[in-house]
């Protein structure tokens, strides 16, 4: 495992060359693949990558009995254990290499970790049995949900050894899930609540206040990613609830991305150019998915710009960097595996 890199005041020199170089490299609209693997099993899936191009996820060990999180670093797929259980996944993956997710305890319930380079920690509950961990910033913030002592289910941010609850947008049941799913370098949370009337929106939070982001005239929103500029993506009801759809949030604004075709899309990863990456239903008859990389309001369906003799199916993309690098999953021989994609 590698050793934890001390946190300085500015990113890494590679960030900032990505930075520079990322327009060019979007307009080539073109990705070269990477299989990432397996520990020995026969799955695997990508969920987070940095600036650097570290990434995390799952992955199958021998036997396919134990599913551990992994670090990607270097062309090498590393695993990083469990708490104690047989399952485990790192969904987010910061500038330090630090990594968010959440495993099973040897009892069998969840609790959110950060991984720190040399140890997987757990950060505890807001009372009760159960906690994950979604999302993570520069400075090691980790957001998530956790169920309270009063058996209700609230978004949280843990910073500095402490679990904030950030509580709802009315809800108080135990049956409504309320999640936080990503913070940025800012400490802006994002995610999703329900109201007093029943219905889940998607929310941002800053600052002790949480505030819904509406919808594309249905009833239902949630976000899943936010990046240092405050842009968002998730998945909003359009009018009707007759279909779904990834949307960019910004400037108090949601625009609707649309579709690769059919009534479903999200939008689960966003970088610093507000490029935004996720699924979308592509087959009418089955609603099966596709994985989608929208810049300039236009979905485009990766599965086309990638090398046509590949022998990929590439069924959904959870995050980009500033480099414009795409981790996801999808098939390949028959065999679900986490891919990278590399613009080229």
């Amino acid at each position: 495992m590698r050793a934890l890199r001390l946190r300085a005041g500015t990113r890494p020199a590679l960030a900032l060359l990505a930075l520079a170089l990322f327009p060019a490299v979007c307009a080539a609209q073109k990705y070269l693949i990477t299989d990432l693997g397996t520990l020995g099993g026969n799955s695997s899936g990508a969920r987070g990558i940095n600036a650097t191009g570290e990434i995390t996820g799952y992955t199958y060990t021998s036997g396919n009995k134990i599913s551990e999180a992994f670090e990607y670093a270097n062309s090498k797929l590393s695993g990083l254990g469990t708490l104690g259980g047989t399952t485990a996944i790192g969904l987010a993956i910061n500038a330090w290499g630090e990594v968010a997710g959440y495993s099973t305890l040897a009892n069998g319930s969840y609790r959110g970790f950060l991984y720190n380079g040399s140890r997987m920690i757990s950060v505890g509950t807001l009372g009760s049995n159960y906690s994950d961990a979604e999302g993570i910033n520069d400075a090691g913030q980790v957001v998530g949900a956790s169920v309270t002592a009063g058996g209700e289910t609230h978004p949280y941010l843990f910073s500095q050894g402490k679990m904030l609850d950030l509580g709802t947008l009315g809800a108080h049941d135990r049956w409504s899930w309320n999640t936080a799913e990503a913070v940025n370098n800012s400490s802006e949370v994002v995610g999703y609540s329900y109201n007093a009337q029943g219905n889940f929106l998607g929310f941002v939070w800053a600052n002790g206040h949480m505030r819904e982001l509406g919808t594309l005239g249905g009833d239902w929103s949630q976000a899943f990613a936010i990046n240092d500029q405050g842009q968002i993506t998730g998945q909003a009801y359009t009018k009707g609830n007759f279909g779904a759809h990834a949307f960019l949030f910004e400037g108090g604004r949601m625009q609707d991305l649309g579709t690769i075709k059919g009534p479903y899309s999200y939008g689960f990863g966003i970088n610093n150019f507000g490029v935004v990456v996720g699924e979308s239903t592509y087959n009418i008859t089955d609603l099966s998915t596709h994985a989608f990389v929208s810049s300039g309001g236009k979905v485009l369906d990766l599965n086309k710009l990638i090398p046509a003799s590949s022998g990929w199916v590439l069924s959904t993309a959870y995050n980009i960097n500033d480099a414009g690098q795409i981790v996801g999953y999808g098939t390949l021989n028959k065999q679900q595996h986490g891919f990278l994609l590399t613009p080229r």
